[in-house]
C-alpha cells in the first residue's frame, strides 16, 4: 500500500518525453489526413472527372480524354525510368588524411615525421634529384691527339681560363697528354671543392657573385648537405684567375705581291654589332655565340697571331692596298704567320680574352698603319 500511490522513474512526466509524444501525435494525423487526400482523389479522378467528361461530351469525349491520358502515361514513362536510373550523385567523401608515423634515419639516428597512408608515398632521404633542363653535367673528357686546351674550351662553349682552372692549369705552355681526364664545367664559371670551415659566403666573396647564385644553382636551399666538405659546386659567373699567357707573338713580313682585293670587306661573323668605330674605339664589335667561327675579311696573307694585352689572343691578315685586318679576343687561332688566306677562309674562333665582357670580336681595319671604320671599307 505504501508504494500504490507511487509512480515508476520510468514513467515521470517529462519536457522531452512530452515533446516526442506531440510529434508522435501529428506524424499519425499526418498520416490520416495523407490517406484521406489520397481516396479523395482518387474518387476525384476515378469518379467525379469521368462522370462529369462523360455528361459534358458524351461517351466519345470520355474515350477521346482516356486516349490522351493514356497517351501522356507512355510518354513519361521514359522520362521516368531515366530518372530512376540515375539517381542523384552521393556527396563526394573528402580525402582522408593521412597518418603520420616515424621514421628513422638510415644512418639509425634520430626520428622524423613521414605520411603512411593510403596511397601516400613515406619520406625517404634515399630521393632522386631531377636536374632543370638549364642545369648542363659536369662532363669528364679524354685527350685526344692535337688536342689544345683552347679547343678543347671552343668545343663545349666555355672561356678557356674557366676550363684551366677546373683542372689546375695555371699556365698556357702546360702540354696535355693524350687520354689525359680533363673535368669540363658545365658553363661559364668555377667548379670548386668544398674545403672544411668553408661558409657560401665566403666562397661568394672568393669569385666575386652573391651567395644566391651558388645557393639556387646547387640546389642549397633545399640539400643543404650539397655544401659539404670534398662536395663538388658549381659557380656560375665566377670570376676565375687568368692562365699565364704565352707573351711571344709570332709575326711576318710579306715579301712578295699580296693578293689582290676581291672587293668590299665581308663580316668575319654573323652577329649584332655591339659597339661601333669610333675615336675612343678603333674598331667593330661584333657579338656572337662562343666558339663562332671567325673568317678572313678578304683575301691576304697571316702577318700576325698571339696574345696580346687587352685584345688576348689575335690574328692579324694583311691584303693590298695597305690595308691590314685584325681580329681580337679570340679563343682560338687556325692560321699561322705566312699562310695564305682566301676571303671566307677560317681564321679563329669567337671567345672571351683579353679584356671583354661578354663573347665577341674586336674587328679592326688600318690603312697605311692608321685606324680606320671597317665598315666604310
Amino acid at each position: 500500500m505504501l508504494t500504490a500511490g507511487r509512480r515508476r522513474a520510468q514513467a515521470t512526466p517529462t519536457p522531452r518525453r512530452a515533446a516526442e509524444r506531440a510529434l508522435r501525435q501529428t506524424r499519425e494525423r499526418a498520416g490520416r489526413g495523407a490517406a484521406g487526400l489520397c481516396v479523395a482523389a482518387l474518387a476525384l479522378f476515378g469518379q467525379r472527372i469521368p462522370a462529369a467528361a462523360a455528361a459534358l461530351y458524351g461517351p466519345r469525349g470520355l474515350r477521346l480524354l482516356l486516349n490522351v491520358a493514356t497517351a501522356l502515361l507512355v510518354v513519361s514513362l521514359p522520362i521516368a525510368a531515366s530518372t530512376a536510373s540515375n539517381p542523384t550523385p552521393a556527396r563526394e567523401a573528402s580525402p582522408a588524411l593521412a597518418s603520420v608515423s616515424t621514421v628513422a634515419d638510415e644512418d639509425g639516428g634520430s626520428t622524423r615525421a613521414a605520411t603512411v597512408s593510403r596511397g601516400l608515398v613515406a619520406g625517404s632521404r634515399s630521393v632522386v634529384t631531377v636536374a632543370s633542363e638549364d642545369v648542363r653535367p659536369v662532363v669528364r673528357y679524354a685527350v685526344k691527339n692535337g688536342d689544345t686546351l683552347s679547343q678543347i674550351a671552343d668545343r663545349f662553349q666555355i672561356p678557356t681560363d674557366d676550363l684551366a682552372y677546373a683542372n689546375g692549369i695555371e699556365d698556357e705552355g702546360t702540354t696535355l697528354h693524350v687520354g689525359q681526364t680533363l673535368t669540363v664545367p658545365p658553363g661559364r664559371g668555377a667548379l670548386y671543392v668544398v674545403k672544411n670551415g668553408d661558409t657560401v659566403a665566403g666562397v661568394a666573396e672568393k669569385f666575386k657573385v652573391d651567395p644566391s647564385v651558388i645557393m639556387t644553382y646547387n640546389r642549397l636551399y633545399f640539400e643543404p648537405e650539397h655544401f659539404a666538405p670534398d662536395q663538388l659546386i658549381f659557380v656560375p659567373g665566377a670570376e676565375v684567375p687568368a692562365m699565364k699567357r704565352v707573351t711571344i707573338s709570332r709575326t711576318y713580313t710579306p715579301a712578295g705581291q699580296l693578293p689582290e682585293r676581291t672587293g668590299r670587306l665581308s663580316w668575319p661573323v654573323n652577329g649584332v654589332i655591339t659597339q661601333y668605330f669610333w675615336w675612343g674605339h678603333t674598331g667593330v664589335d661584333i657579338a656572337a655565340p662562343y666558339g663562332t667561327t671567325i673568317v678572313s675579311s678578304d683575301d691576304g696573307v697571316v702577318v700576325a697571331t698571339g696574345w696580346v694585352a687587352v685584345g688576348g689572343l689575335r690574328v692579324c691578315v694583311e691584303h693590298s692596298g695597305g690595308l691590314q685586318t685584325c681580329y681580337y679576343h679570340t679563343s682560338a687561332v687556325f692560321v699561322s704567320p705566312g699562310q695564305t688566306v682566301k676571303r671566307g677562309q677560317a681564321l679563329a674562333a669567337i671567345g672571351m680574352t683579353g679584356v671583354t665582357t661578354g663573347p665577341h670580336v674586336h674587328w679592326e681595319v688600318k690603312l697605311n698603319g692608321v685606324a680606320v671604320n671597317p665598315l666604310a671599307y
